[in-house]
Formats: structure tokens, C-alpha cells, sequence
């Protein structure tokens, strides 16, 4: 059995394909991870959550910023963008099922040794505090009142975690850490502003992960969502969006045990031509 990681795929179902045909990837003996950002800004959104969806459950992922994009212009909670690429997803005749699917994933993992999520962690969380405002924001996304959230769900603020917060703060707060977050601050003050590399951090912040004494760094975290800080593998952290929709690579790790150090693969992408 083989266990890949893979970053942000964003519609581009092309590159997905070719690397689960390198690997011979086999629903009944593998296990594949997404972190996020399955669909938008690519050409071919519906195929992807079609491709992931048959696979069963040899696939599992975790939610990102543009799969909450989807879901919330779905609901109509969100007018499409202007670079959104997700019309055929929206009028497709599986749409139901296919949303369904997605808003039944995960919003944070751990597995196999490793925490998945597709942003960030905040450095005042545990293993199990991150694990647990996920499974409060995946109740909801999964209950009857996922419409409603949409509705409330975007905003900066509270940019900054506090046990205290209830209801809609707190879940706004830990989404945006979740799905959202590279800087913060020393005391996990989030800011959402800079999407460029590490070296143009804003005066006073860092890259969450650079945080001294954060409570996760004795745990190895996998994330995307940050295509200009590029590939990162570390012992205490796994970056792996490294600009699949941009022209990049699509990036993934395969560990065949958990005792050994994960070898990376990358697809490199066309440079797909956006809408106008």
C-alpha cells in the first residue's frame, strides 16, 4: 500500500489524471490525500470532483478556501468572481451529489502520523483543539444549517483566537485559520492582506509555521494553499501547493511506511488561459 499527499489540484484535472496513471494508483490498496482547493480558476472543476468522488474511500480531503467559494455560490451566499471557472459544476446534472460529497469532507485530518489542513494552524492550538473547532465546522457544513453559515461565514474578524469566542466569531475565526492563514503574529494575530512568499512578511509577522513554541511543532503538518512560498518539506511541515493552476508543478509525497521520508513527485501543468 501507498499513502501520496497532494496540493491544491484547483480544477485541473488533466495533470490529476496523468499523475494517478505515473503512480498506478489503486482505489483498493492506496490512499490518497487532498489539501484543499480542489476546484476553481482551473478549466476542468467537475471533472476533478467527479475523478476524487468515484474513487471512494481511498480518497479523503480536506476542505479549502475555494471548495467553501463553491458551496457558498451554490447557496447563494456568494456571487461567482470573475475568475471563477466553476459554471459546469454548477449546472451540471450530478451537481447535488457531487456538493453533497464535497461538504462531507473534512476541514482538518490526522492520519497516518500526519495533521492535514489546508491552510494553517494557529500557535495557541493543540493537536486536539484543532481537530475539535474542525469537527464543530464540519457538523455544521453537514447539517441543516450550512445555507445560513454561508450567509455569515465571510470576514476577517475576530483576526485573533480567543478560548472565549462563541458561535459565529469562534467558527469565522478558526475557518479563516483553517482555510485562509499564512502570517500571524507571535500571539496568532491572523493577517490576510500578503499573499507573496516569506521573505515579504509584513513588519511583525511570520509564517504561522515559524511561530517560536506553537503547541503543533512536534507534529508533522501538510498543507497547501500558498503557491508562492513553493514546496516545503520539513520534518514538522509539508508544503505542497506549489501553483498547479499558475503553470507549476502539481505536487505530491508518497510514503510507502510511516518510518520513512516521503519522496516527492511533480507534474508539471500547462498554463491554463483564464476567463476575462
Amino acid at each position: 500500500m501507498a499513502i501520496y499527499w497532494i496540493g491544491d489540484i484547483q480544477g485541473c484535472d488533466a495533470p490529476l489524471g496523468q499523475f494517478l496513471d505515473q503512480v498506478g494508483f489503486s482505489a483498493s490498496r492506496d490512499r490518497l490525500y487532498v489539501l484543499g482547493d480542489l476546484v476553481n480558476r482551473g478549466p476542468a472543476s467537475l471533472e476533478v470532483l467527479r475523478r476524487l468522488s468515484n474513487l471512494g474511500n481511498s480518497v479523503k480531503c480536506v476542505l479549502g478556501n475555494h471548495d467553501l467559494h463553491l458551496l457558498a455560490v451554490n447557496a447563494g451566499a456568494k456571487k461567482p468572481s470573475r475568475n471563477d471557472t466553476l459554471d459546469a459544476v454548477l449546472e451540471a446534472p450530478d451537481k447535488s451529489e457531487l456538493l453533497n460529497w464535497l461538504r462531507h469532507q473534512s476541514l482538518a485530518l490526522y492520519s497516518e502520523d500526519v495533521l492535514m489542513v489546508h491552510a494553517g494552524v494557529l500557535p495557541q492550538w493543540s493537536l486536539t483543539e484543532t481537530l475539535t473547532l474542525a469537527s464543530e465546522l464540519e457538523e455544521i457544513l453537514q447539517g441543516p444549517d450550512a445555507d445560513e453559515f454561508f450567509f455569515q461565514m465571510y470576514g476577517n474578524e475576530p483576526a485573533q483566537w480567543q478560548p472565549h469566542l462563541q458561535g459565529m466569531a469562534r467558527w469565522r475565526c478558526a475557518l479563516n485559520a483553517l482555510t485562509r492563514l499564512r502570517f500571524c503574529n507571535a500571539s496568532g494575530l491572523m493577517e490576510f492582506d500578503t499573499k507573496e512568499g516569506t521573505a515579504k512578511a509584513p513588519a511583525g509577522f511570520m509564517a504561522w509555521f515559524e511561530v517560536p513554541h506553537r503547541q503543533t511543532a512536534d507534529i508533522t503538518i501538510a498543507f497547501g494553499h500558498w503557491s508562492t512560498l513553493g514546496a516545503v518539506q520539513r520534518r514538522d511541515v509539508w508544503a505542497l501547493d506549489t501553483g498547479c493552476v499558475w503553470g507549476g508543478c502539481l505536487t505530491a509525497l508518497q510514503r510507502d511506511r510511516i518510518s520513512e521520508s516521503p519522496k516527492r513527485i511533480e507534474i508539471k501543468c500547462p498554463s491554463y488561459q483564464r476567463p476575462h
